[in-house]
């Protein structure tokens, strides 16, 4: 691989890595570098993504959203289906997982119907989709990384993390569904449910043990077991009954996280750069981790500018809205973008537009909600 393709392939990792080398020539490596890495989110965000990968590896999430559909009628109710997957989906599975698994069944689905149809109807339902996805993620600490990862910083409860994130979830559920209602209720269209796309044969047992460690990683997030503990139980117990899953874990995210860790551990020993951003987030903690989501995505940006607040509560609100906005405000956002592109690319443009018009209504709407909550 060029590394031209690895930089446009990885671009938050690229960026990262070079912040971390420049922050390196103002803080020489010493000591305590180590302690800039939190280990703690980084394990369990392994063993959350070793889980999640060997359930999609099994077909597991295919079966679900297969079963589901069958049950569904007309336009409408298929998609209340798809874009349900999604929101309810990335809650447990996060945003990533959720468009990669349910995004390329809604094309599926679609592959019998034809061809205007399929172009009418196809980037609405992913944009609606993506935009689900990103916003059922911020209910729950596994739901995205930047959840995970402020959760752990806080020693916040699970209850406690609910109870800020559940006013913006609850009327996100709400927007979706108008959303839905005004875009599909009069669509008369028939579609031919698509069930014949392959699954992998179920190794039953290999589902049971996922399930089980997914437990198991519940049980530290919640701090009930040691996160290296977890981590040794899911790392040994995937490389002896299903090594092939741990090819398919994003490591590119992991280094991504451990990157950061040693710019923000470097900058924050930077006198004049802390103090400044220190002045900057005072009382603005929401507003600038959604404008800075916009241009970084919103787990570089909670990573940021946790080291320099402990509004904790306040970067869990304006990272998870500014999820919204741009492409690239949630990184989980190009997943869905690069299906569409991919498979439509007669309709990417559309598609961007449609995107990017949704995700500033929502924003608006979320951030207005906030400022009554507030």
């Amino acid at each position: 691989m060029s590394l031209k393709h690895f930089i446009k392939q990885e671009t938050v990792l690229s960026v990262a890595i070079v912040l971390a080398v420049i922050s390196a020539f103002f803080v020489r490596p010493d000591k305590q570098y180590i302690s800039y890495i939190d280990f703690r989110t980084l394990a369990i965000l392994f063993s959350l993504m070793t889980v999640m990968a060997g359930l999609q590896r099994h077909g597991v999430f295919d079966r679900m959203g297969q079963k589901m559909i069958t049950h569904a009628g007309g336009i409408l109710q298929i998609v209340f289906v798809l874009v349900g997957l999604c929101f309810f989906g990335s809650m447990f599975i996060t945003n990533d997982v959720s468009l990669m698994t349910f995004v390329p069944f809604t094309f599926a689905i679609m592959d019998n119907v034809d061809e205007k149809t399929r172009n009418k109807f196809v980037p609405t339902i992913v944009c609606m989709q993506t935009v689900a996805a990103n916003l059922g993620s911020m209910m729950t600490p596994i739901g995205n990384p930047q959840n995970l990862y402020l959760y752990s910083k806080s020693k916040m409860s699970i209850i406690e993390f609910m109870r800020i994130t559940f006013p913006y979830t609850f009327a996100s559920l709400i927007l979706l569904t108008i959303w839905c209602v005004c875009f599909f209720r009069r669509k008369k269209e028939k579609l031919v449910i698509n069930n014949k796309k392959e699954i992998v044969t179920a190794d039953y047992k290999i589902i049971v043990l996922y399930i089980i460690l997914f437990m198991v990683c519940l049980l530290c997030v919640i701090h009930i077991l040691p996160y290296y503990i977890v981590f040794a139980i899911v790392l040994l117990c995937t490389l002896f009954s299903d090594k092939k899953t741990l090819i398919k874990i994003d490591y590119s995210l992991l280094l991504t996280f451990t990157a950061f860790f040693i710019f923000i551990g470097n900058i924050g020993r930077i006198p004049l750069f802390s103090e400044w951003l220190k002045k900057i987030l005072y009382g603005r903690e929401v507003i600038v981790s959604v404008a800075a989501s916009q241009i970084t995505s919103n787990v570089p940006a909670a990573l940021l500018l946790s080291g320099f607040t402990d509004d904790i509560r306040a970067l869990v609100i304006g990272t998870n809205i500014g999820g919204l906005g741009t492409l690239i405000a949630s990184m989980a956002s190009l997943i869905s973008y690069r299906f569409i592109a991919r498979k439509m690319p007669q309709n990417k443009g559309e598609y961007f537009k449609m995107f990017t018009a949704s995700n500033v209504i929502f924003l608006i709407i979320l951030l207005a909600i906030w400022g009554r909550i507030k």
